[in-house]
């Protein structure tokens, strides 16, 4: 019972820290925000926030790992649906707009843009090597995923700020017409 207790508190420590993280960067960007900004925040002790993290570089990544969790489970369900992770990713934005909003605006900082970028360029790589596995296709593959997590990002990014609102449906179904076409040409065997 003590255990069950003990890990409710862990998890309640580490979410006021990410949930603080999240706010500031809201407020004054990643850059600007510091370990004490964050303690203060979340209203622990500096040595309970260095009990969970080593800095708050580390409490990015750790949100940024969930979300890379959400989404391969997401792509792993898909059922073979290439960029499966697309309509979850509209899906948990529309949740998480806020969230978002201080991750992908012009708050999240270089740093936490070049992160999420990583993310899905992982996903992206993945399900590219298995279209071209032992094939020499006509784009390269870094160039295919690249290009895919370009398009992604600035589509993410603009509807998170966009007042008009279309629905993740929407969104999912725009982003599959500009890319689905030219991964399909760019995977093709090279003549």
């Amino acid at each position: 019972m003590a255990h069950a207790k003990l890990d409710r508190r862990v998890r309640r420590t580490r979410t006021a820290i990410l949930r603080a993280l999240i706010s500031l960067m809201r407020e004054k960007g990643y850059d600007a925000v510091t370990v004490t900004d964050i303690i203060d925040r979340a209203d622990v002790g500096r040595s309970t926030f260095y009990t969970h993290f080593t800095d708050k570089s580390d409490v990015l990544d750790e949100s940024l790992d969930g979300l890379g969790e959400f989404l391969r489970a997401q792509r792993d369900a898909g059922g073979g649906r290439l960029f499966a992770f697309s309509l979850a990713m509209f899906e948990h934005a529309e949740e998480q707009r806020p969230l978002l909003q201080g991750l992908l605006g012009h708050r999240g900082g270089a740093v936490v843009h070049d992160r999420i970028t990583r993310l899905l360029a992982d996903l992206v790589r993945e399900e590219v090597a298995a279209l071209t596995a032992g094939r020499q296709p006509a784009v390269p593959a870094d160039l295919i995923v690249s290009g895919v997590v370009g398009v992604y990002l600035a589509l993410l990014a603009r509807w998170i700020d966009d007042s008009e609102r279309r629905t993740p449906q929407q969104m999912d179904a725009a982003f599959r017409r500009l890319v689905l076409p030219g991964v399909q040409a760019a995977v093709r065997d090279e003549p």
